[in-house]
């Protein structure tokens, strides 16, 4: 694991921006859901917001004189890591209608696990048996959230189970950055780079599904004004995604997918009015322990 960025002992700076940075994925997942009722394109909704965002980081990096280099190494990391994330957050952002948002939200619990087993499996990590076992307790939380969707007549099984795609291209994603990570380059300016990858890679995506549509966007002040907003949360949200990576690491990055999870799902319930999933206690509680073990077993 030497020669992957962050892979020291993560203190209470890395803490605080997993807390921030899984909070503001959280939120993006709700303003989706609020920009799908509002009548707005999704997916150009969604492209829109994270090119502007990448955007404003570039230029935020130019601004304090970061290194910004423009080679083949970085251009080729902007790509892969830019389709590594507009895969799984298109289906986020298409499947949030099918499933809602507290649904969409929990299975952001789980790029960790797959994110620990492909590192492991590259052999970037040591097997504990404590880290396994909270694998597997995460792994049966989701499954069963799943489980009791398809069961659910008025949901959209299909659906249901395809965003159990998503936690494993972000888990790809984790271990792909660090293990491609340009030397002698900006966080800001790869989160930037990476932001404006997810947005070209989404374009032909707009073109099929919802051509001639951008306008819409403009239609009424409130997709306006969520629009904005989400320009804002993907800023944050990336900015400090790569501040984390570099300080922390894949797996430990990935662990802000449990605090989306929690984020997500509780405004989705209080704030959005959905019914809580049937047994979301019981895969609450699966996905707790499975967390708690697997931070314990980083200390055997």
């Amino acid at each position: 694991m030497s020669n992957l960025p962050g892979t020291g002992r993560a203190g209470p700076a890395a803490f605080g921006c997993l807390l921030l940075v899984g909070t503001f994925l959280g939120l993006s997942l709700i303003l989706a859901k609020l920009a799908d009722q509002a009548g707005a394109p999704r997916l150009t909704f969604l492209m829109v917001g994270i090119g502007g965002a990448g955007l404003i980081l570039i230029g935020l990096t130019a601004l304090a004189r970061q290194p910004m280099p423009i080679n083949r190494r970085t251009l080729e990391y902007g790509l892969v890591s830019g389709f590594l994330l507009a895969a799984p957050t298109a289906l986020g952002f298409l499947a949030v209608r099918h499933v809602g948002a507290g649904y969409l939200s929990m299975s952001f619990a789980f790029p960790v696990l797959f994110t620990w087993i492909i590192a492991t499996v590259m052999r970037l990590e040591r097997v504990r048996l404590l880290r396994l076992t909270g694998v597997a307790l995460g792994l049966a939380g989701g499954l069963l959230l799943a489980a009791a969707k398809a069961g659910n007549a008025s949901a959209s099984p299909g659906w249901a189970l395809l965003v159990l795609a998503m936690p494993m291209m972000l888990a790809a994603g984790n271990v792909y950055r660090s293990l491609r990570w340009p030397a002698h380059t900006s966080p800001l300016f790869l989160a930037g780079l990476m932001e404006i990858g997810a947005a070209l890679m989404l374009v032909p995506c707009v073109l099929l599904l919802e051509p001639g549509r951008a306008g819409e966007l403009l239609a009424t002040d409130a997709i306006v004004r969520l629009l904005w907003i989400e320009v804002g949360v993907f800023a944050v949200l990336y900015a400090f995604y790569f501040v984390l990576q570099k300080m922390a690491g894949p797996v430990y990055l990935s662990q802000i997918g449990t605090v989306a999870a929690l984020v997500g799902t509780l405004i989705a319930i209080l704030a959005l009015g959905e019914a809580p999933p049937p047994f979301l206690g019981l895969a609450v509680l699966l996905v707790a322990a499975g967390t708690l073990l697997f931070h314990r077993g980083a200390r055997t």
